[in-house]
């Protein structure tokens, strides 16, 4: 997807880029894994976003149609994604964003602004930093003692940027931002993003930039202005350690993220419905009835229904995402 924001460096994951020289040769997101009826006017602009199987006895079919199809035997005792879309969707949103510039200050529903605004759904996010320019930041939360009124005069002043949790852009970092929780993800980062498929976004601030609406008043509604205890502690030390190498990164009501380092000829069984993310090398994900090569950059997914084993041909980095 073309963003205002975007860059170039999605094709060293394999994207095919438009040419450089095309309008909207800025691409800003990889949607990798996705199954929205509709999608926002900010997102993909009210169009479906289903992805197309590309391995497997549904090759060629939707992500829908396999969750029509399989229903359990896909996500097992896993819920149905409740975006209001669709009573049968994929539960997760995967994507990689390329953020050349700032992405806008913004905020996605709270659990009490969705309760009462059925079109507007929850949207739980984390970003695992693929790469990072030196200097580069990503802003999560507010900090502690600013208020609301205090928020809402420094986006009309232009100097709400001053009230952001700063947190600097580590390589291997993952961060977690709940509904409700203002963030942004700042210029010179790549990350890859597994979310709830809600593509309810309301933007607070866009850096100067001018024809993409903003939404104060829905913003200011969701916004937590509760500082978490990690934001605390990113503040004060300046550096969020997300997590050691390996293991697990995210835990959520909807998914847990893992990261598995695997050395080259190493095997890791697969087991449940999963969605496997190769960052970094790659290899091959054999299933009892067929195989199917992965490299950097691509997004498999594991049906409850069956098992399969991933088998790596050089040292690879992979994110195991399971539906909570």
């Amino acid at each position: 997807m073309p963003k205002v924001w975007g860059g170039r460096r999605l094709a060293k994951l394999g994207k095919n880029l438009p040419a450089s020289a095309n309008v909207g040769a800025n691409v800003g997101e990889s949607w990798e894994l996705a199954d929205l009826a509709a999608t926002s006017a900010s997102g993909g602009g009210g169009a479906a976003a289903r992805s197309v199987i590309s391995n497997g006895p549904l090759a060629g079919k939707t992500l829908h149609d396999a969750m029509t199809l399989w229903g359990a035997g896909l996500i097992g005792a896993a819920k149905h994604a409740a975006t209001g879309s669709s009573s049968s969707a994929f539960p997760l949103l995967i994507k990689f964003l390329d953020a050349n510039e700032n992405l806008s200050v913004q905020v996605h529903p709270s659990p009490a602004y969705a309760a009462t605004h059925p079109e507007a759904h929850l949207k739980t996010e984390s970003w695992y930093i693929l790469e990072a320019e030196p200097g580069s930041v990503i802003y999560k939360g507010i900090k502690p003692g600013v208020t609301r009124a205090d928020f809402e005069r420094h986006i009309a002043d232009g100097t709400v940027v001053s009230d952001l949790i700063s947190i600097p852009a580590v390589v291997g970092d993952c961060h977690n931002l709940p509904s409700g929780t203002c963030h942004a993800l700042g210029a010179g980062v790549l990350v890859a993003e597994v979310q709830t498929p809600s593509d309810t976004t309301f933007r607070v601030f866009d850096w100067g930039r001018t024809g993409r609406e903003l939404h104060v008043k829905q913003s200011l509604e969701c916004i937590d202005f509760s500082p978490s205890q990690a934001d605390l502690d990113a503040l004060r030390t300046a550096r969020l350690t997300a997590h050691a190498p390996g293991g697990r990164l995210v835990k959520t009501e909807f998914f847990t993220i893992d990261e598995l380092r695997v050395p080259a000829g190493a095997s890791v069984p697969m087991r449940g419905c999963v969605v496997v993310i190769v960052l970094r090398g790659g290899g091959a994900v054999d299933w009892p009835a067929g195989r199917a090569v992965v490299n950097a950059g691509r997004t498999m997914l594991v049906p409850a229904s069956t098992s399969a084993v991933f088998r790596s041909a050089e040292a690879t980095t992979i994110l195991v995402v399971g539906l909570g």
